[in-house]
């Protein structure tokens, strides 16, 4: 499968994941509001998802995914897969019994470990701490599942089977929504506890439904009895730098939850939440897809001595991403009010709360192209088995977020742990960038220079039509259904038209080399 197609199959089940989880966002907004049962349920939801991140999607993407591609052949259809396969089934056997012992004891120190993350909470609270113990209990064997997610997923990838991986998400927001709306109890209390022991059975769906994946494949591996085999010791070496390398974004919007709990408002937790969310709607579709597409991609171009076409390759994945992330960077920054208010103002979800979320929203999106950049810089490094040059950047810019959070927080409150994670974002990025280029691993070739102005240009042409219209259609946003969702269609449809549009005009793309691409991956 070509990379802009592959992309395109994992970004577009990416986003249909992305869309059922705001589904089950505004069904929580409804039914949980922004207080005391939220904070303690998303503080809860955000440690098996920063381990997620780290362990289960990071250190897999980065260390597991490239060393199978390496062994599949130049073709990644399997030219050596009972090599592969012995290498899996030694990855399982050491990961399994790591995983239940990890768990298990994370959450006997669940206690200690939430007070950590929260300071206790703002309000000192000790039910709210109480509660956010006990779901952190019910959430945390999630972890254990979703890593060996993970392993079948980076199976099913490095064979070019990536819609199954992709769509697997899409059981998490089904089983939350069913919680939300067969199991929520008579009181948000309860809700959040039905909210917690979904999660964990949504880990159960989705290892089930990984492994059939695996299995019609013919990629089922089969449990052994662990050993430490020279293959394994390689995978360990690479597994922690980069799972801290690749969960940059997530280990910041941790770090950025710890202080809003501590230092911030009962709500301002659940601000941060919605408006990383709405955030992760393009970054999902655009960042994740290609980055998974572009690793075992460049892995296997590498792997036959062709760097030349491998930096070709993420050359086209930067300008795809970029032709995708920029206007829905200005999109969310102009029309975050409205956008916001016709999605989340209902029920428990109040203005006051809107007001603290779509601010959250315009400083989130201000670093949308840096997230979605730093999923298709990092394969650069990963496809060359360098997991520790990504982790010292992202150290980097994990202490630059930290300054900037206990800074931007005394004058723009939540909204400056926002700001402070764009930034560390756009540090991160430059920082990729700049050593690829020192190594001679990457360069911007002529195409990519010339079209990046160019839809920057087209974005800003966008945003203030964007700007100009949310303006006059507030009163709508606010309104009913019919008319929230006809502020969203109008809004949605008419930067897609002005920017297309202008990006044509100003030759920032050509349809038919566009169309060519996804067809064919060129």
């Amino acid at each position: 499968m070509s990379l802009i197609r592959a992309a395109t199959t994992v970004g577009g089940f990416t986003l249909l994941s992305r869309f059922a989880g705001f589904t089950r966002d505004l069904l929580m907004a409804r039914y949980l509001g922004a207080g005391f049962a939220s904070d303690a349920f998303l503080v809860a939801f955000r440690l098996p998802n920063l381990f997620r991140s780290l362990f289960a999607e990071g250190a897999f993407a980065a260390a597991f995914v490239p060393m199978v591609s390496s062994r599949l052949g130049k073709d990644g259809r399997g030219g050596e897969k009972a090599t592969a396969m012995d290498f899996a089934e030694q990855a399982l056997a050491f990961l399994v019994p790591v995983l239940i012992l990890f768990s298990a004891l994370f959450m006997l120190a669940a206690g200690p470990i939430v007070m950590v993350m929260t300071g206790g909470f703002e309000d000192r609270d000790p039910a709210k701490l109480a509660l956010t113990t006990e779901l952190t209990r019910l959430t945390f064997p999630y972890l254990t599942l979703i890593s060996l997610v993970a392993l079948l997923g980076g199976l099913l990838n490095a064979v070019g089977r990536f819609w199954v991986n992709a769509a697997a998400p899409i059981l998490l927001n089904i089983a939350l929504i069913a919680a939300l709306l067969f199991f929520s109890g008579d009181t948000a209390l309860e809700t959040a506890r039905a909210l917690a022991i979904a999660v964990s059975i949504a880990g159960v769906l989705q290892l089930l439904w990984l492994a059939r994946g695996c299995h019609k494949a013919g990629m089922l591996p089969r449990l052994r009895w662990p050993r430490m085999t020279p293959e394994v010791r390689t995978l360990l070496g690479r597994i922690g730098p980069g799972a801290l390398g690749a969960g940059a974004t997530q280990v910041n919007l941790l770090v950025s939850t710890m202080i809003a709990a501590r230092l911030l408002p009962q709500g301002s937790v659940s601000f941060i939440y919605y408006a990383d969310r709405l955030n992760q709607l393009p970054l999902g579709m655009i960042g994740v897809g290609m980055g998974v597409a572009l690793l075992p991609t460049m892995s296997r171009l590498l792997g036959a001595g062709n760097a030349g076409a491998a930096i070709h390759q993420q050359n086209r994945a930067i300008e795809f991403v970029l032709l995708l992330s920029l206007p829905a960077a200005f999109a969310l920054v102009a029309a975050a009010e409205p956008i916001i208010t016709a999605l989340l103002q209902h029920g428990e979800f109040g203005r006051d709360d809107s007001i603290g979320t779509y601010t959250a929203l315009q400083a989130f999106a201000l670093g949308l192209p840096a997230y979605v950049l730093i999923k298709v810089l990092t394969p650069g490094f990963h496809a060359r088995g360098d997991t520790r040059t990504p982790m010292r950047i992202a150290l980097v810019a994990i202490a630059a977020n930290l300054v900037g959070n206990l800074t931007l927080i005394w004058w723009f409150q939540h909204v400056g742990i926002a700001l402070a994670t764009a930034l560390s974002a756009w540090l991160n990025v430059g920082l990729l960038w700049l050593f690829l280029r020192r190594r001679g691993d990457y360069s911007a070739d002529a195409a990519l220079r010339r079209a990046v102005p160019r839809m920057a240009a087209a974005g800003a042409l966008m945003a203030a039509a964007l700007a100009l219209a949310s303006g006059h259609v507030m009163g709508w946003a606010a309104g009913s259904s019919l008319e929230r969702a006809a502020t969203l269609a109008g809004l949605i449809g008419g930067g897609i038209i002005v920017y297309f549009g202008a990006g044509f005009l100003l030759g920032a793309y050509n349809p038919r080399q566009l169309i060519n691409a996804v067809r064919r991956g060129k």
